[in-house]
């Protein structure tokens, strides 16, 4: 938002210089983002005389003038423009000046003649497309004086930003009514002298306002002028537009935009001879309506787009552009000027679909001032008077369904101080909220009733208040003080939260040797369709950043699919990578339409250790992830899992699916990549993920009880047993190594501690017997174990091996 000082200044006399304000708004809330010089490309031209004008001797259409800058001697200029003349007073650029288009002025000679400058036309100083001849100043300025100051440009420029909150600031009023607050200033409102004809007629005769749905358009009034001359506008309203950035186009146009960036009101004015009927009707579109804007573009609507109708036609997308049938032509001499307010939601909806953002859409769907409306049509309506020689019609055609309703809300002072921390005073907090435009009533002293005014939409409720009062006494003078902490030590930590746990998962993965990856949740559908993921509960995105991300991911596999083709491509083939994120399924029983499950992601791909010494070089591999499986349930005292084959997954092979000990708790899957997809992803190697659910790895763990377990103080007996495994027939089908753990522990030996497996001989052969030899633990809490006691027990279990399953020891 561009706001003019010069501007401001007829609003609040404002005399401290452009700094000070720029730093009162940044504390209250506005930030200042630069400070601007609109005309500095021109702030070298001067005003210059043409004492002389002569045909140029070698030429037919160049002229050699004398030209007095208020320097010691007059400037010899070459000029090719049909309307210079003697005793005009003209824009000069002296040599050396660098014109708005960039080019420098220099020395020369034309057809022979030296030109010591360059007389300008409206279009070479950017003040107008004008180049029709060069510009011919007022008489009364002065040769040598600078351009700039002569026409009272402006020459100091705001640039605001403007938090979506705070619509009332998108305005020179609102910036001045900031400026009052913050200096203790009066504001003035413009003075309102329009006059009516009612010899022209009544706008009630020529057109009546129809609204069928007040939410869709709470008011709508329209003044009719009649008789204007479409021109271009004076320069006081065309230099003030430039100096904000907008650029003019004619009288009754340039109002419209004038209004809206004085007053905040978006306007609109029609050609009353090209509306039919002598009806305006604020109704919805239907579905697969069109409309050419005024841009010349065909627009395909929907039944949620809102609409301004003639008695036969649309004539304007409300709130966003006005229709190319209607509009303001040189040729216009009847004007209908609209003044409405329509509702935020669906003007932001329809400008967003279309990718039509405008002016007035920025505007209308942050909030509009419905009861200063009317004070901005009948300015809007004076100035087009002026500016047009139009004669504004008596009355004012209108339909309000829904008035404006004020709203009340409490204001505890002492609430207020105790949210801020600060001691502000009831004489302080009153001036402020009065400031604010705020009627206050004080009546009980620990409770007032305070009515927000209309243009501040966003004074929805009472600590709303309590922020402005804070902001005006300055968020930045409220003391740093440490918050009391009401909680004791043995409540509810932060790792019982979701985000506590997902946190401590994040610190075991990056302890285990993984780097974290960070994904946007959006994928793209290509993406989840080469992963055969069904197409079922995708959520598409409406406004998608780009093709390659216009669906929320279902799973999390495409994410770190993604992070292994950029790590390839950046020479990185090594890769042991986690992501802790969300995965999404519609679900029409959720408030947000989407079911979310937080996952946790591991992959890894490449050599097993980034460098060959000292550790042993290997792929990683199936084991490699099932370890960190492992190491994850232990971390979180789930105990140790099963492991089984799944069949038919759309993007692992092999699959498999991990389960707690129970059979039927899922907690996880883990696989190879396809190698056909891995390829897709420029893997050349296996590409081995796991991918498990937290929110359930949640559950079960704060289902467990940490228990302390005192360090043996007596030494261990081990002893090593190898099984022969003899295959069924020729399948290749062993005896599982779980098999035998489980049938080891069913003869409940004596003092056995641990039991694992520790090495596995497999021949290629499957008609081959395979070797699996296990480590038994033995250990007594209370005293040494002697070999007779072990030996007695480990052979019972040698004995019992071969009884129970078909093995050999």
């Amino acid at each position: 938002m561009h706001i003019s000082l010069q501007w401001l200044r007829e609003f609040v006399p404002f005399t401290g210089t452009v700094q000070e304000l720029a730093e009162r708004l940044t504390m209250q809330g506005l930030e200042v983002e630069a400070i601007l010089d609109p005309f500095e490309s021109i702030s070298s031209i001067v005003v210059g005389h043409v004492l002389e004008c002569a045909d140029h001797p070698d030429s037919d259409h160049l002229h050699v003038c004398s030209v007095d800058v208020g320097g010691p001697e007059a400037l010899q200029i070459v000029c090719g423009a049909p309307n210079v003349a003697k005793g005009q007073k003209v824009p000069v650029a002296p040599i050396g000046t660098t014109m708005p288009g960039g080019m420098q002025i220099k020395k020369g000679k034309l057809r022979g003649v030296a030109s010591h400058g360059m007389i300008c036309s409206e279009r070479e100083l950017g003040l107008s497309e004008d180049h029709e001849g060069i510009m011919v100043l007022p008489e009364g300025f002065a040769p040598g004086a600078l351009l700039t100051e002569a026409l009272g440009l402006e020459r100091e420029v705001i640039e605001v930003s403007i938090t979506p909150n705070r619509a009332d600031c998108l305005s020179v009023l609102g910036i001045a009514r900031e400026t009052a607050l913050g200096f203790g200033l009066p504001l003035t409102m413009p003075t309102l002298n329009l006059v009516e004809d009612a010899s022209a007629g009544d706008a009630n005769s020529v057109v009546r306002i129809d609204i069928p749905d007040g939410e869709l358009c709470p008011v709508y009034r329209a003044r009719a002028l009649t008789g204007a001359k479409i021109a271009k506008s004076p320069d006081w309203l065309r230099y003030r537009l430039i100096a904000i950035g907008q650029r003019p186009i004619s009288n009754i146009v340039d109002v419209t935009n004038y209004i809206l960036m004085e007053l905040g009101q978006p306007l609109h004015a029609f050609d009353r001879n090209l509306l039919k009927g002598g009806v305006i009707r604020v109704a919805p579109a239907s579905d697969g309506q069109t409309i050419t804007t005024l841009d010349g573009q065909e627009r395909k609507l929907l039944g949620s787009d809102l609409l301004i109708w003639d008695a036969e036609r649309p004539v304007a997308l409300a709130g966003v552009m006005g229709g190319a049938n209607s509009s303001i032509t040189d040729d216009s001499t009847e004007v209908l000027l609209e003044c409405a307010i329509f509702r935020p939601g669906t003007i932001r909806k329809t400008a967003r679909r279309l990718a039509l953002p405008s002016e007035a859409s920025y505007r209308f769907e942050r909030g509009v001032d419905q009861v200063g409306s009317l004070f901005a049509l009948e300015r809007a309506a004076q100035l087009m008077a002026e500016v047009s020689g139009a004669k504004v019609m008596a009355g004012i055609a209108a339909a309000e369904p829904k008035p404006w309703a004020e709203r009340s809300h409490s204001f505890r002072i002492d609430r207020c101080n105790a949210l801020l921390g600060l001691t502000l005073t009831p004489e302080f907090c009153k001036t402020t909220l009065t400031g604010l435009g705020c009627s206050v009533d004080d009546s009980d002293a620990a409770n007032w009733r305070v009515t927000s005014p209309p243009h501040r939409l966003d004074l929805e409720r009472e600590v709303d208040l309590f922020e402005e009062c804070g902001r005006v006494h300055g968020l930045d003078r409220i003391p740093a003080v440490l918050p009391k902490i009401s909680k004791a030590l043995d409540s509810a930590q932060m790792r019982d939260t979701e985000f506590g746990f997902l946190q401590a998962l994040k610190a075991w993965a990056v302890g285990a040797g993984l780097r974290e990856a960070i994904n946007y949740s959006f994928v793209g559908t290509d993406d989840l369709d080469r992963l055969n993921l069904p197409a079922e509960g995708r959520i598409k995105i409406a406004n998608p950043l780009s093709e390659d991300q216009n669906v929320l991911r279902t799973e999390i596999a495409p994410g770190l699919l993604n992070n292994v083709r950029h790590n390839l491509a950046q020479g990185n083939a090594s890769l042991r990578l986690f992501e802790v994120a969300k995965s999404f399924h519609e679900d029409a029983a959720s408030d947000t339409g989407a079911r979310e499950n937080s996952r946790l992601g591991m992959l890894v791909h490449g050599a097993r250790h980034t460098q060959e010494w000292p550790w042993e070089q290997g792929e990683a591999d199936y084991l490699d992830v099932k370890g960190l499986v492992e190491n994850l349930l232990a971390h979180l005292r789930l105990g140790p899992a099963n492991y089984y084959i799944q069949e038919g997954h759309p993007y692992l092979e092999p699959c498999v699916r991990v389960a707690l000990q129970d059979g039927d708790t899922l907690v996880g899957r883990i696989g190879r990549v396809q190698p056909k997809i891995a390829d897709a992803y420029h893997a050349r190697k296996e590409v081995w993920l796991a991918d498990m659910d937290a929110d359930l790895l949640r559950e079960l763990s704060r289902a467990t009880t940490p228990a302390f377990k005192s360090l043996p103080k007596f030494p261990p007996v081990r002893r090593d047993v190898t099984v022969i495994c003899l295959n069924d027939g020729n399948k290749g089908d062993f005896v599982r190594a779980c098999n035998i753990e489980d049938a080891i522990r069913e003869m409940k030996p004596k003092h056995l501690e641990g039991l694992e497996l520790v090495s596995v001989y497999a021949p290629k052969d499957i008609a081959a017997k395979r070797n699996l030899t296990f480590r038994l633990t033995y250990r007594h809490a209370d005293r040494t174990l002697v070999d007779k006691e072990v030996d007695k027990e480990h052979g019972k279990v040698l004995a019992g091996l071969p009884q129970k399953l078909p093995v050999e020891i």
